[in-house]
């Protein structure tokens, strides 16, 4: 693990570990990691100017008549990449995109997290995100044949991917990202490594280093790992909770002791902006047509906009305090998965938490019962709304959005709901074998 903090010190590393390459990482509007090697000779230069790229060819990016990108290091994100060859280290930086005049390139989803981490700064505010990412491990990628039949928190000999799951700790470690403790999962084959708490941009690094990870040393073990949603038909998927809560001068401002859920009103105002432009930002934070075969009621993912301390059924979750624990006071938005853009979703979260706080939304009183064995009377008589069925609903919604337009700037929100619309598109005219086997034989 190294502690960079200039490009001098990103050099002299370089020399010292007789670095073979270094990988520039970013990502595009949909959160997919891309990637170039730069060789030793070129990084003196490649540090201090950045190295162009086509834009034009990433998702998101830059029309083709305009498509001169460059991709300058962030030194402080310098790491060694555990699973490759020791005999030749490779390491990796994420990148900030630029235009060829050295200004943010707009089309970059790290730049919209920087933005918005930036304006809490000003307020004087830290914020700090926990994910929890659920995944799967299957035989390949062609299939979803499964490795176990473990179910929560079973053990050897039923869980078969303690190993996996322990050598991608110690990657994670070795380049410096902390875990709290890893598990299987409620679903066959399925299964959880946590992170602990991080400052906003350096998690949504974090989350973008541990999916990769995650992928790479499956692949080493022989099968294959995948953050989709909802592989497994009559199984739970795979969520991000997110816990999140606001620093200033090292002391929790969502915490107050006299309060009876022991939260400050930011808090609480916080909670209730999440909960006022959840159906909005759902379409960033579950952007797949697969995240919507999760969200539905059952499998223990959210469906209905609501808060609660011990209700597992809420949305947002507020864990009961622990005396003497004021700094673990948060909040767990439990609708996002682990497929999303962390750039983009954890900064439309903030924004919305955010505008809660801004215009000091009420936060209502916890619903505590099983909202899925509500009937819909009931969840209406109790205030209680569903976030969108399915991916068009969730468009539908997020294009009238101003709060989501004015979070990802208007180049990256035009970009996404227009990818957006085309994948429904793709899924809307596609004939499932659900409808061959339902309607062939009798229509």
């Amino acid at each position: 693990m190294f502690n960079c903090k200039t490009k001098e010190d990103v050099l002299a590393v370089v020399k010292e570990q007789n670095v073979s390459f270094v990988q520039f990482w970013f990502t595009d509007v949909l959160g997919r990691m891309k990637s170039f090697s730069v060789t030793p000779s070129e990084m003196e230069e490649g540090m201090a100017e950045g190295m162009g790229f086509d834009g034009s060819s990433i998702e998101g990016f830059a029309r083709i008549h305009e498509s001169d990108m460059i991709a300058k290091p962030d030194p402080t994100t310098f790491q060694l990449i555990p699973w490759r060859p020791a005999d030749q280290p490779v390491a990796r930086m994420f990148c900030d995109i630029q235009n060829p005049d050295g200004t943010p390139y707009a089309g970059d989803p790290r730049y919209v997290l920087k933005r918005m981490v930036k304006k809490l700064a000003e307020k004087g505010y830290t914020c700090f995100l926990g994910p929890e990412l659920e995944f799967f491990y299957f035989a390949d990628d062609t299939s979803t044949q499964i490795l176990d039949r473990g179910g929560y928190f079973d053990g050897l000999p039923i869980d078969r991917a303690t190993d996996l799951r322990r050598d991608t700790i110690f990657a994670l470690q070795k380049m410096g990202i902390q875990v709290e403790y890893s598990h299987h999962e409620v679903a066959p084959s399925q299964h959880e490594i946590d992170l602990r708490y991080q400052e906003a941009l350096s998690m949504a690094d974090n989350v973008m280093t541990y999916r990769t990870a995650v992928k790479e040393i499956a692949r080493q073990h022989g099968v294959y790992a995948t953050f989709m949603p909802k592989p497994l038909a009559g199984e739970n998927g795979s969520g991000m909770h997110v816990h999140q809560s606001f620093f200033k001068d090292g002391n929790n401002a969502f915490f107050d002791a006299k309060d009876k859920y022991n939260l400050s009103k930011m808090g609480k105002h916080y909670i209730a902006g999440i909960l006022t432009h959840a159906r909005e930002i759902v379409a960033v934070t579950n952007q797949w047509v697969n995240s919507y075969k999760r969200l539905v009621p059952g499998y223990e993912a959210p469906v209905y906009v609501s808060w609660a301390r011990r209700n597992r059924s809420a949305m947002v979750r507020v864990p009961m305090y622990k005396p003497g624990k004021a700094n673990a006071t948060r909040m767990e938005f439990r609708a996002p998965d682990p497929a999303c853009n962390p750039y983009l979703a954890f900064a439309v979260q903030i924004a919305a938490g955010l505008k809660g706080i801004e215009k000091k939304y009420a936060l209502p009183e916890p619903i505590e019962e099983d909202i899925f064995e509500m009937n819909e009377k009931a969840r209406a008589d109790a205030g209680i709304t569903s976030l969108p069925g399915n991916l068009f609903e969730a468009i539908q919604v997020v294009s009238q959005s101003e709060l989501v337009r004015e979070a990802l700037g208007d180049h990256i929100f035009e970009k996404f709901i227009e990818n957006k619309k085309r994948e429904w598109d793709e899924f809307r005219i596609h004939v499932s074998q659900f409808e061959i086997d339902k309607y062939l034989a009798v229509l």
